[in-house]
């Protein structure tokens, strides 16, 4: 009798070992998955943030501010729910929100695409790259029903035509500068670029059009320059030769 509750016992003690194991295991595993998840929001948050901030660079739509507003909201409340000890989580959340009330009921009419290049070629890079990353966070919220598909549409394009004057606007700077120091080849390849890239855009509205018609018309001035530059330089070849040719030939002197 003794030796059947000792294995009774035994037995038992097996279970609770193996049910107490498997409850660690699982409380592990949603420990990770909440530390991940976490990460993973932090990560939303922090590029939700840091493309709001470079609105100094990069000039970002009503629609595209608000985006990034309802995205890094989403993320805290998200963080808040897995930390809910977390004060200032909770704080921010709550400014943020009040920023997006704000955002909603202000008035945009006096928005306007103004943007100021940088003579730094690396913040020129930052600027293309923050402006593509924008692209894919508007796509992305579209995917997950968060933006509307004709806000996506318009501010796809915006973005797109932004991203081009970039690239155009840098390109005629250097040719403009270029051309000032007199090398005319280094600066009709700067334009030869911005006429490219306006050409192979799929936009033709009117900033297209008019960047286009001023950049042929600076190439061929460009041209003549680089002409008119030849014929002089072949002149002052020619009465080179023709004074070395009289130098050689002419009447010596006599000393």
């Amino acid at each position: 009798m003794l030796f059947t509750l000792i294995i009774i016992l035994i037995i038992t003690l097996v279970i609770i070992g193996v049910i107490v194991s498997a409850i660690q295991q699982h409380k592990a595993r949603i420990a990770a998955l909440k530390r991940a998840e976490y990460s993973k929001r932090r990560i939303m948050l922090e590029d939700s943030e840091e493309l709001l901030l470079n609105s100094a660079n990069v000039p970002l739509s009503p629609a595209i501010s608000q985006m990034l507003l309802k995205r890094i909201c989403f993320s805290l409340k998200a963080m808040v729910e897995l930390e809910p000890k977390a004060k200032d989580l909770r704080h921010r959340l709550n400014e943020t929100e009040a920023r997006l009330a704000q955002a909603n009921t202000s008035n945009d009419s006096n928005y306007t695409d103004t943007l100021t290049l940088p003579d730094n070629d690396q913040q020129l890079i930052n600027m293309i790259k923050g402006i593509k990353k924008l692209r894919t966070v508007l796509r992305g919220e579209h995917a997950r029903g968060n933006v509307d598909t004709q806000v996506v549409i318009q501010e796809d394009k915006r973005l797109e035509i932004l991203q081009l004057r970039i690239n155009v606007e840098s390109q005629i700077k250097r040719g403009m500068k270029a051309r000032s120091n007199g090398m005319l080849g280094s600066a009709r390849q700067y334009f030869e670029k911005a006429l490219t890239a306006l050409s192979q855009s799929g936009d033709q509205g009117e900033y297209v059009t008019k960047r286009q018609s001023e950049v042929i018309q600076t190439l061929e001035s460009i041209a003549t320059q680089l002409k008119e530059g030849n014929t002089r330089d072949r002149a002052k070849k020619e009465e080179k030769e023709n004074k070395d040719i009289d130098d050689l030939f002419g009447p010596k002197r006599k000393w």
